[in-house]
C-alpha cells in the first residue's frame, strides 16, 4: 500500500545532465527496502520519460487509486517562467517546456492517497507549491500532502561529479543520518539534516506541509533496541525522578579485575541495568549528576536522570506510542 515513482532524466537533446539517472537509481534502491531488508515502497522507476505527455500519464496513475502512501521523486531539468515553475521534458519546446508544478499539486491534492510525498531535484523546483498567479505566495496544500524541494525558485540546483548535491544529501539521509531514536525518518527529520548540511551560500531546500502527523519514509535499526527504550519508565518511574547508582553497577569493578575495587562489588542485574543507561547516555537521554561521565556517578554512588530529550521519549513509552 506504499507506492513510488522514481523518475531521473539525462537525456535532454540540448542540455543534457549526467547524474540525475544515477541519483533516480540510488534513491529507488534505498528506498523500496527498510534497514532490516523488509520491503517499504513498491517502486517504478523510470528514466529518460521521452515526453511530457508520458510523464503527466505517470504522474496521474501514481496518484490514482487508494493507498496509505504515494511518493513522487523527480531529477531533472527545472524552469521557472512568468507563468510558473515545470519539471522539463526531453521533447521541451517554447511555451511547452514539460509538466507543470501547480498541475502536480493539484492531481496530488486530489488524489485519496492517505500520504503524498513529493521530492524534487531540480532548478526553480522551490516553486511547486508557490504559483506565480498567486503573486509567488503559498498555495493550498491539501492534507496529507508534503513536499520537499532541491532549492528555491529563483535558484539553481548544482550537480558536483555527476550527481545532484540534494539527492547525495537525501540519500545520506534516508541510510539513517535523518533517523530519530526508533529509526524512523520523516520528510521533516530529512529536511531537518538536509538543511543543516548546506550552508548560507548553498542552494537552500524548500520543506511545504500539511499534515497532522508525520509518516515515515524509511526505518532503519534503532539506535537503541527498543525493548530498552521502553525500559526507561522502570528506570524513572516519574519524569523527575533520579536513578541512585553504586559501585555494583559497573561491571569493571569485581575483585577478578587487576585495579582497586570497592564494596558493593559489581552484581549482574545491576550491570545491566548500568548498560542500558550508558546507551541512553550515548544518544542523550540520561546525564550523570554530580559527575562528567556515568562510571564516576556509578563509583562515587551519584545518580543520573533524564534530559528534556529523555522526557520527550519517557512521555512516549508512557503513552504507549513506543
Amino acid at each position: 500500500m506504499r507506492k513510488a515513482l522514481i523518475v531521473g532524466i539525462n537525456n535532454y537533446p540540448k542540455a543534457p545532465l549526467r547524474g540525475c539517472v544515477n541519483d533516480a537509481s540510488a534513491f529507488s534502491g534505498i528506498i523500496e527496502a527498510n534497514g532490516d531488508g523488509s520491503p517499504n515502497f513498491d517502486v517504478r522507476l523510470v528514466t529518460d520519460v521521452p515526453t511530457k505527455s508520458e510523464l503527466k500519464g505517470l504522474i496521474i496513475e501514481l496518484f490514482s487509486g487508494d493507498c496509505e502512501t504515494a511518493l513522487l521523486y523527480f531529477s531533472g531539468h527545472g524552469l521557472l517562467d512568468d507563468i510558473g515553475g515545470y519539471i522539463v521534458t526531453p521533447d521541451y519546446k517554447p511555451n511547452d517546456e514539460g509538466v507543470s508544478m501547480d498541475e502536480i499539486l493539484t492531481i496530488a491534492n486530489d488524489s485519496k492517497a492517505q500520504n503524498r510525498v513529493i521530492i524534487l531535484d531540480c532548478c526553480h523546483s522551490g516553486a511547486l507549491g508557490s504559483p506565480k498567479n498567486l503573486g509567488g505566495k503559498s498555495a493550498h496544500i491539501g492534507e496529507g500532502v508534503s513536499i520537499l524541494t532541491a532549492s528555491r525558485d529563483i535558484e539553481s540546483a548544482i550537480e558536483i561529479n555527476g550527481h545532484g548535491v540534494f539527492t547525495n544529501l537525501l540519500l545520506d539521509a534516508l541510510q539513517g543520518g535523518a533517523a530519530d531514536l526508533r529509526g524512523h525518518i520523516t520528510p521533516g527529520s530529512v529536511y531537518a539534516y538536509i538543511d543543516q548540511a548546506l550552508g548560507p551560500w548553498d542552494q537552500r531546500p524548500v520543506f511545504k506541509t500539511n499534515i497532522t502527523r508525520f509518516t515515515s519514509l524509511r526505518t532503519v535499526t534503532p539506535q537503541v533496541p527498543i525493548d530498552i527504550l521502553r525500559k526507561l519508565v522502570d528506570y524513572f518511574p516519574t519524569p523527575q525522578d533520579e536513578f541512585y547508582l553504586d559501585p555494583s553497577f559497573e561491571d569493571t569493578n569485581a575483585p577478578v579485575v587487576e585495579h582497586k575495587v570497592v564494596e558493593p562489588h559489581a552484581k549482574p542485574e545491576n550491570v545491566a541495568i548500568f548498560k542500558h543507561l550508558q546507551k541512553f547516555q550515548g544518544v542523550g537521554l540520561v546525564v550523570p549528576v554530580g559527575e562528567p561521565f556515568m562510571y564516576f556517578a556509578a563509583m562515587n554512588s551519584k545518580s543520573c536522570k533524564l534530559t528534556a530529550l529523555g522526557y520527550h521519549y519517557w512521555r512516549l513509552v508512557k503513552e504507549k506510542r513506543i
